[in-house]
């Protein structure tokens, strides 16, 4: 093989290994990390429950693991011992319409006036199940993150005085969730 011959192989190597390079460099910068995602939309005693779980579950198996509350789940993370400070009528109303914190929470299905809701907070004591006030706590030992949507927030007229105290609590707007949830592994809807 001549001299030119033997430039011309190495140019064309270089420039195969750049743009081997260009494309990894892509493909690691749009790749996932080790996170899981989550928007919990649910007030419901039992979807708030598996929500819960999940993530607690999920925070010994991933790096980070980030729950965006938003609508009907935001009551469950209401202080029932915290007084909000004043409120306009609209929010007023929800308040006082909506669950004041996790014990307030009632079953999607077979609620029955609230029975329902009894027998499986009692099965669930009996078999040694964790409540949401302890799988939050637990939630909190784990760093799970919650963030709390504000526009759920303003529109229903709850305050961040009235949530509850959690470390790893974020108050935030959808862009937000969409940033983190769009590099996470695995995103889930409950």
């Amino acid at each position: 093989m001549d001299l030119s011959a033997l430039h011309s192989l190495i140019s064309d190597l270089q420039r195969r290994v750049e743009a081997l390079e260009t494309a990894t460099e892509a493909l690691l910068a749009s790749s996932s990390e080790d996170k899981l995602s989550m928007v919990v939309m649910s007030g419901d005693l039992d979807r708030i429950l598996a929500a819960l779980i999940i993530a607690t579950g999920a925070s010994a198996m991933f790096e980070k693991v980030t729950m965006f509350f938003t609508f009907w789940s935001i009551p469950a993370l209401r202080d029932p011992d915290k007084t909000p400070p004043p409120k306009d009528f609209m929010s007023r109303l929800f308040s006082w319409m909506l669950p004041k914190g996790a014990p307030a929470l009632k079953l999607s299905k077979m609620n029955m006036g609230g029975m329902g809701t009894a027998m499986l907070k009692r099965l669930m004591r009996r078999k040694k199940v964790l409540g949401v006030q302890e799988l939050l706590h637990r939630a909190a030992e784990c760093g799970v993150q919650i963030c709390i949507c504000q526009m759920s927030m303003d529109l229903m007229g709850f305050k961040r005085e009235e949530m509850i105290d959690y470390p790893n609590l974020m108050f935030c707007g959808v862009a937000t969730f969409l940033a983190e949830a769009g590099t996470s592994k695995v995103s889930l809807f409950v």
